[in-house]
């Protein structure tokens, strides 16, 4: 496993992160979740991820299970706040002061642990003064319950504007949590500059494109049982986006590019995603323990320009990429 600094910070992370959003306390049983955990920690990833929102609170109390007994040190624990939790009442959910510092106390309990290494904000939230929330952020820190504070989903303005207000406030802001694949890449336009200019890296998700760049989806073919196209826990709504033939089509085209890199279909999906400097780490699931092996091995891997040439040739016109889809809800749904 290889490690990067995220953001302007001496605080390193795994280039692989496993995270349990769609899996963890819904799609995947208690004791499996445990073993994916613990193959995850025996591949070399030390850096967890999860949400409150996942599963509602049911994913955190997960990992924290799987991670009792574990030298708390030794591994990097993310979680974040935003999205309605509990019996979704009016304040269960958005950046209001309120919410954080409840939420964050409810996190660690469910987590098992005095402090998480990074609290993210998952939205943006319209709503709240955003003084009000990175007021909330910087007492979360001095209290020790967080040592760093990031975001998801934020766009280069929101960034910008969190960074400045954070650095008034004496903490730092030093990463975002965004989408980002092959065929998804709306934040090399704006996000990745601004990031850049700011010292906040990239924790990126769906590298995978929820599971499309496997290329075990076929195109004129029904979804393989069992995968998360035919999850009706939300996992089909996710990916429905991406099963459209054209674009099968042209995943199926990486798979000699995949081939000549000596990588299997994940592996280049991940790795690719780590050529971006400014990417300190992509985030993966996994459904079975034996997942972990195959996807790690893409940690530490250096794509040649012909290879990056040849993804771009394969499926680089159907990427999407307008800045305006980095959005969060324009109201609160509570």
């Amino acid at each position: 496993m290889e490690f990067r600094y995220l953001g302007n910070s001496g605080f390193k992370v795994s280039e692989i992160t496993l995270g349990n959003w769609l899996t963890h306390g819904s799609q995947v049983e208690n004791d499996t979740a445990t073993q994916c955990v613990r193959a995850a920690l025996d591949a070399g990833i030390s850096t967890f991820d999860t949400a409150d929102v996942y599963a509602n609170t049911a994913a955190e109390t997960v990992l924290g299970a799987a991670l009792k007994g574990e030298r708390r040190e030794s591994v990097e624990v993310f979680t974040k706040v935003f999205g309605p939790t509990g019996p979704k009442g009016k304040n269960d959910l958005g950046l209001s002061r309120k919410h954080i510092m409840e939420a964050i106390n409810g996190s660690l309990s469910r987590l098992q642990t005095d402090y998480v290494d990074l609290y993210q904000a998952h939205r943006y939230d319209v709503e709240t003064p955003l003084e009000e929330t990175m007021q909330a952020f910087a007492d979360v820190v001095r209290q020790g319950k967080a040592l760093y504070i990031g975001v998801s989903e934020w766009t280069a303005e929101q960034l910008r504007n969190g960074h400045a207000l954070a650095k008034e406030l004496g903490f730092q802001l030093i990463s975002n949590q965004p989408q980002y694949s092959m065929l998804w890449r709306v934040i090399e336009a704006e996000v990745v500059p601004a990031s850049e200019e700011l010292g906040v890296s990239q924790i990126v998700w769906s590298p995978m494109a929820q599971g499309v760049l496997s290329g075990k989806y076929l195109p004129g073919q029904p979804a393989p049982q069992g995968s998360r196209a035919t999850d009706d826990k939300g996992g089909a709504q996710m990916i429905e986006r991406w099963l459209r033939d054209d674009v099968l089509t042209a995943v199926q085209a990486l798979k000699p590019v995949a081939a000549e890199a000596g990588l299997t279909m994940p592996q280049l999906a991940v790795a690719w995603v780590l050529q971006n400097p400014n990417v300190a780490s992509a985030i993966v699931g996994a459904s079975r323990p034996e997942q972990i092996a195959d996807t790690v091995a893409a940690a530490g891997v250096v794509l040649d320009a012909g290879i990056m040439e040849k993804v771009d040739a394969a499926v680089g016109a159907l990427a999407q990429r307008d800045p305006a889809l980095t959005t969060s809800p324009e109201k609160r749904q509570g």
